[in-house]
């Protein structure tokens, strides 16, 4: 059954490590939120290490300047692993050859070194997506057409973030899970190594064992996200412990009127996508 505790603190004598996603949990995109950056620093403090798993598809390193720019204390995290760590690896694994490259240019440290030449939908071996060339005017039927073309043609499509969609500020944008799910629906194949897939929680994994410096233990490792098919389902299916976080993403259905967690709504929502989380808290606190 799950539980609603009051905060991170409750739960601390039941793990030893915390795997926490990064947008809509610690941040928004235009600024931090401050009381769940001091939760995750009080429990590197005092009981272990916290490791960032996000779906951003740029490397880990590259996304570091992000978050101090957001006012993210360097206390609050010990480790980070991104989807674009784990979808380097699927570029590596398709190169040389030419790629298009959809996202926008921020984006281009993703393929820094790997031996991929640009092309278009009509002349490309593969697609690699980050997101929407222009996330803030675009929306995925404007591609129809162009990954109608790819799809015909055959070509794989490697997904750098599965994100359908994340909240920057008081917009939600459209990310490159957007466009995986219309690629699939033109009969395209789709490969993805962020949440909720496995790669990026081995990735995790071997991260925190690094920082503990011995094995971990699966059943005191919790994951902490906002997003029911990403974060929920991600820890759900690699059996992990999972601390969902209800007025991230999907606020709007699973906070009452008054502004507090509706544990009724929070159930269902989970029950529609048929994972489960171990609890559930309204912000991240402690």
């Amino acid at each position: 059954m799950m539980d609603f505790p009051p905060g991170l603190s409750a739960l601390s004598d039941r793990y030893d490590v915390v795997l926490c996603d990064v947008w809509g949990v610690i941040h928004n995109g235009v600024a931090s939120f401050p009381e769940a950056c001091e939760a995750l620093t009080k429990w590197g403090q005092e009981k272990g290490p916290v490791v960032l798993i996000s779906n951003s598809p740029r490397p880990s390193a590259d996304v570091v300047a992000q978050l101090d720019g957001l006012s993210v204390p360097r206390s609050a995290w010990s480790g980070f692993v991104t989807s674009g760590d784990a979808t380097r690896a699927l570029l590596k694994a398709n190169a040389p050859g030419k790629v298009w490259k959809v996202g926008p240019a921020r984006d281009d440290v993703l393929y820094d070194g790997i031996d991929l030449t640009p092309a278009g939908c009509e002349d490309a071996d593969f697609i690699s997506c980050t997101g929407l060339y222009e996330d803030e005017k675009e929306v995925p039927e404007d591609y129809r057409d162009r990954l109608k073309v790819a799809a015909d043609r055959g070509l794989l499509f490697i997904c750098a973030n599965p994100d359908r969609v994340v909240q920057r500020g008081d917009k939600l944008i459209f990310c490159a899970g957007a466009l995986a799910d219309l690629y699939e629906s033109l009969g395209g194949k789709v490969v993805m190594a962020g949440k909720p897939y496995g790669a990026i929680y081995e990735l995790a994994l071997a991260e925190a064992e690094r920082l503990l410096g011995r094995p971990v233990d699966r059943d005191r490792v919790l994951c902490v996200g906002d997003g029911v098919i990403t974060d929920v389902k991600g820890a759900h299916d690699q059996k992990l412990a999972c601390l969902f976080i209800a007025k991230g993403i999907h606020g709007e259905k699973a906070i009452g009127p008054d502004g507090r967690l509706n544990p009724e709504a929070v159930l269902a929502l989970l029950e529609a996508e048929q994972v489960g989380a171990t609890h559930a808290v309204g912000d991240l606190v402690w």
